[in-house]
């Protein structure tokens, strides 16, 4: 098997209060703070359909994960027996995606604030996909 790489570039990064790791909260439910996700403007028409109020996965990088990690304590719990690292959501992992499903609560111009958003000021976005409904034919 040989080895691919692929090119991901950012199409904007994460405006944010959380700037500690170790004091973040793990996931957006678990009381992270509104954030401003701040799109390049070379993005923005595709942005354009999108209104407050719409829930979207966004997509990261965890830029400050550490690539060469396959096992851990799940949730940093020592106390919890080693899983490999593609059985939890931890950051740490060789590709270090974040999935977040967030809620888009205002928009101004290429900035929009979302609800719920654990990751910390600077984290680059890779991509933002809506939440499909039940039908899937709606979009």
């Amino acid at each position: 098997m040989t080895e691919n790489s692929y090119e991901v570039r950012p199409i904007g990064r994460v405006e944010s209060s959380l700037t500690d790791r170790a004091t973040a909260p793990r996931q957006g439910d678990e009381g992270a703070p509104d954030a401003w996700l701040v799109f390049q403007e070379d993005v923005h028409e595709g942005l354009r359909d999108l209104r407050a109020g719409e829930e979207v996965i966004l997509l990261t990088w965890f830029d400050r994960a550490a690539r060469d990690v396959l096992v851990v304590h799940p949730r940093g719990d020592l106390a919890r027996p080693p899983q490999g690292v593609f059985t939890t959501r931890s950051p740490d992992r060789p590709n270090p995606i974040g999935l977040h499903r967030v809620t888009i609560l205002a928009i101004e111009g290429p900035r929009f604030l979302v609800k719920g958003l654990e990751a910390l000021d600077g984290t680059p976005i890779v991509d933002v996909k809506p939440v499909l409904a039940q039908d899937a034919a709606e979009r």
